[in-house]
């Protein structure tokens, strides 16, 4: 039992390294030129408001805040930016939990769980670029609205793939430990950031009827 409970703390150790690590490199690349103060205001208060609009508003700001330059004032930008954001976040998670499907210490359901997170997660991760994609192609005109229609569809079908990863960690077959938590605890943040962009996307649809 001792063995199992330190393999298992290992893991979510290992876990919580790996997205720490993506975390810092993702935050540390958001720099760029800098902004003069009433520049940055305008900026960053262009994103809280936009942001308050969304189910996680505190996260969305904390995400976007930091690519303040790049965004400006643009709601496309906005949206884009999101979708990144969230697509970075769901390839680490997924590149950690691929690294901790490979350790010892998982049961043969936690293995299960894992396995199918990881391919659920990787839709979800074709899907956000295949967004981010349509978007930068498009540049307005008559076609807009079918852009934006099937970018709402993928981000939504992105959203379901990743509940689906949350809900096999739920379940009552794969035991409850840190392990558990750790992944649940990921898993729900790339919901949230999903949810977020699809809000602003929307919010971005809105500008164009």
């Amino acid at each position: 039992m001792a063995a199992s409970s330190s393999s298992s703390s290992l893991s979510a150790a290992l876990l919580a390294a790996v997205l720490t690590t993506s975390l810092l490199a993702s935050t540390s690349s958001a720099s760029s030129r800098p902004l003069s103060a009433a520049g940055a205001t305008t900026n960053t208060e262009f994103i809280r408001t936009s942001c308050s609009a969304t189910t996680y508003p505190q996260l969305c700001y904390n995400s976007l805040a930091v690519h303040a330059t790049k965004i400006q004032t643009s709601a496309k930008l906005m949206a884009s930016t999101a979708l990144d954001v969230t697509l970075a976040s769901a390839k680490s998670t997924s590149a950690a939990m691929v690294k901790l499907q490979q350790s010892h210490g998982l049961s043969p359901r936690e293995y299960v769980a894992m396995r199918d997170c990881v391919e659920v997660l990787g839709d979800s991760v074709d899907l956000i670029r295949q967004s981010m994609a349509e978007m930068a192609a498009n540049k307005g005109g008559a076609d807009f609205g079918m852009m934006i229609s099937d970018v709402q569809t993928w981000v939504s079908a992105a959203l379901t793939d990743e509940s689906t990863c949350t809900d096999g960690f739920a379940e009552k077959a794969v035991a409850d430990g840190e392990m558990k938590t750790a992944v649940r605890g990921k898993i729900e943040t790339i919901g949230q950031l999903t949810s977020n962009a699809l809000a602003l996307i929307n919010a971005y649809a809105t500008l164009h009827h």
